[in-house]
């Protein structure tokens, strides 16, 4: 089947090829906090540091379970072979930046900002569909399932920031590694089509049961 070359539109028309910015990985490490009032100390994998930038494109690999050395605290939300690599939209950082502005947070913009494993551009989750394959370099994911947040997000980041990514409907997603291998950032992303039966962005509002189309989080 040949590659599906749709891709986004930036906000002057023109069009951006899907391609890698960033891969980022951590190791588990302590988050503390308060969430709703109440204290909070949680061992969480949500911190996570370049590896591969468009400054310095490091070959990384990626085995069955993700990034070669990345850690995950909780598998129920990120981790085993189903979630293996989590991938965020550089597209969704502006709209970060002001939310966090509104609430009196440095946004530092940095690549692995909200635990993402890959940071592309040119795909959105209305673009991305569940059972698409992505090739980067020798690596080949499988899209499996769109984020859902949880209270380490807004420990992360700020109070009330997993609310605004489900009604924002800016998740990013989750895939299985199908083909383990090597991938680095700026490399294309070139992308197979699945079953094509739900988007992630239809997913993820049917999961939320949010109306169709509603104005976004900002």
């Amino acid at each position: 089947m040949p590659p599906d070359e749709r891709h986004c539109t930036d906000a002057t028309g023109g069009s951006r090829p899907p391609r890698l910015l960033a891969i980022c990985a951590g190791p588990a490490a302590r988050l503390h906090g308060t969430v709703t009032g109440r204290a909070v100390d949680v061992l969480s994998g949500i911190v996570k540091r370049p590896l591969s930038v468009l400054d310095d494109p490091l070959a990384v690999e990626f085995g069955p379970l993700g990034v070669a050395g990345d850690e995950q605290a909780d598998l129920t939300v990120h981790g085993g072979l189903d979630k293996a690599v989590y991938v965020y939209p550089v597209e969704h950082y502006a709209a970060w930046a002001k939310r966090a502005a509104r609430a009196g947070v440095d946004f530092s913009g940095r690549p692995g900002s909200f635990g993402e494993n890959l940071l592309v551009e040119g795909l959105l989750e209305s673009d991305v569909w569940i059972g698409d394959r992505l090739e980067i370099g020798g690596l080949v994911l499988a899209v499996t399932m769109p984020r859902r947040p949880c209270y380490k997000l807004d420990l992360h980041l700020y109070e009330g920031a997993g609310r605004e990514m489900v009604l924002a409907r800016q998740p990013g997603w989750y895939c299985a590694v199908v083909r383990p291998g090597k991938a680095a950032a700026g490399q294309p992303i070139r992308r197979q089509a699945g079953s094509r039966a739900y988007t992630i962005d239809e997913t993820h509002r049917r999961q939320y049961r949010l109306p169709p189309v509603g104005p976004e989080v900002e």
